[in-house]
């Protein structure tokens, strides 16, 4: 309880006053921020459960609006996620099944020309839309942020860096202002951490409201913390590996970035009128150390540990500080939020569906959905095929591997993924299979490859 108060109060501390009248209409449009980091675990933050961690920042984040205790990633890694989060639609019916890499004979996705993404939902309401940090949707024309509705990007246009000093993957230097290339100096969390603040300090003089997509690339590998954050977890953390203790470091590191971001907030007095989505792209990596709490498995798998993240939403003077909801949520379901919170009429197909009720404190019902996962990638270990699987209510049909048969579990009474029930409910098993290859032709009716280059005119 004292620590759950400890909480609060430092989530107090990035409230200001709300810019709402008394009948509880919004005065003006919100700006919208959505934190997305990189392979964070399920339960690699100390207000979800690590003890050896300190993660206040982020945890206050939470603490000050909406926690969600039932929240996935639309895929275990990280390109499908990014395009579901930002079109609301499965990531396999927008050209994204897996991950957009360097090298098109180990690029899987291709992002679909007629994919609407958020900033377009958003500039006809007067909206400036920037995205800093990782995109992963595209390395060309017309795939990049600039092509596709953001006003301004600065950040890195690629999947993984090889270094975070150094910025490059396969020797590429993937970082741009737009579309021009820059080399900066430093830390990669500490750089998309200053163009944030900078960023936020030109909006302070602007009329317009803003849709600010900050995307770390932390903490997924190269587990590459700077080294006095390294040694004080080392410090304090008597008997670490040396493991555990680089990852640790690194979150750590990364939740002090989000505190600088979440102070200019305040000091630029662009808080009490900012809507505030936290969440990450997928589950921990295991083999770098990562916890995901009590959750099978990690990063690439279909079992809870791959698809569980922690979420959280703050909306000063709109959402209760320190709620909480078991409601299921998907990162699709951001897109149909944000457009609900603004006034944005989507008249196009989306799967995502905002849950702007429940952040209010509202009763929304949960009608009937199926939740699908879906994954294409390559190497010996997938070899161009799919893993998936389906949530429908207490139930989980999936396929970890393309070479392995589907599994049933019943989430309910079997939460951590311990008793396979596809020989034993076959009733269910077929019913859910029958969904699952429904969706798989779906998807697989959308192109995901780039176009030879005469198809690319």
């Amino acid at each position: 309880m004292i620590f759950s108060r400890i909480l609060f109060v430092a989530g107090l501390m990035y409230l200001a006053t709300p810019a709402f009248s008394a009948m509880g209409m919004a005065a003006e449009k919100p700006n919208i921020l959505v934190i997305l980091v990189d392979d964070l675990g399920y339960g690699d933050l100390s207000s979800q459960g690590a003890a050896d961690l300190k993660t206040p920042h982020i945890d206050g984040l939470i603490a000050a609006g909406m926690r969600f205790d039932n929240a996935y990633a639309n895929c275990p890694v990280c390109s499908p996620t990014r395009a579901a989060l930002l079109t609301g639609r499965y990531q396999e019916l927008v050209g994204v099944p897996g991950v957009i890499r360097t090298h098109a004979n180990n690029n899987w996705g291709y992002l679909a020309k007629e994919a609407v993404l958020l900033p377009q939902m958003l500039k006809p309401l007067g909206y400036d839309a920037a995205i800093i940090g990782k995109w992963h949707l595209g390395l060309e024309a017309p795939n990049r942020p600039n092509d596709r509705g953001f006003d301004h990007f600065h950040g890195f246009l690629g999947d993984m860096m090889d270094d975070y000093y150094h910025h490059r993957r396969h020797e590429n230097n993937y970082m741009r202002l737009n579309e021009k290339v820059v080399d900066p100096k430093g830390h990669a969390t500490d750089i998309f951490t200053d163009w944030t603040i900078d960023y936020l300090q030109q909006r302070q003089t602007q009329k317009n409201p803003f849709f600010l997509y900050l995307a770390y690339n932390a903490p997924h590998t190269p587990i590459q913390p700077p080294q006095d954050w390294l040694q004080k977890v080392k410090n304090r953390e008597a008997g670490i590996s040396d493991k555990r203790a680089k990852l640790v470091a690194l979150i750590e590191h990364l939740d002090a970035g989000i505190g600088r971001v979440l102070r200019t907030l305040r000091e630029t007095k662009l808080a009490k009128n900012t809507l505030v989505f936290f969440t990450s792209d997928n589950g921990g990596q295991l083999s770098a150390g990562a916890n995901n709490g009590p959750l099978r498995d990690g990063k690439q798998s279909m079992y809870e540990g791959g698809l569980r993240v922690p979420m959280g939403v703050v909306w000063p003077g709109r959402i209760e500080a320190e709620s909480r909801t078991s409601r299921t949520a998907i990162s699709m379901d951001i897109f149909a939020t944000v457009c609900a919170v603004v006034g944005a009429p989507v008249a196009h197909k989306i799967e995502g569906r905002s849950f702007l009720p429940t952040l209010l404190g509202k009763m929304q019902p949960s009608p009937p959905r199926d939740f699908f996962f879906h994954r294409r990638e390559g190497g010996l270990r997938y070899n161009g095929l799919t893993t998936n699987a389906l949530i429908r209510g207490e139930w989980k049909l999936l396929q970890n591997s393309p070479f392995e048969p589907l599994e049933l579990y019943n989430l309910r009474l079997d939460p951590l993924e311990e008793n396979n029930l596809a020989a034993k409910n076959r009733r269910k098993f077929s019913e859910l299979a029958a969904a699952l290859r429904l969706q798989l032709q779906r998807g697989g009716a959308v192109p995901w490859q780039r176009p030879a280059p005469q198809d690319a005119q």
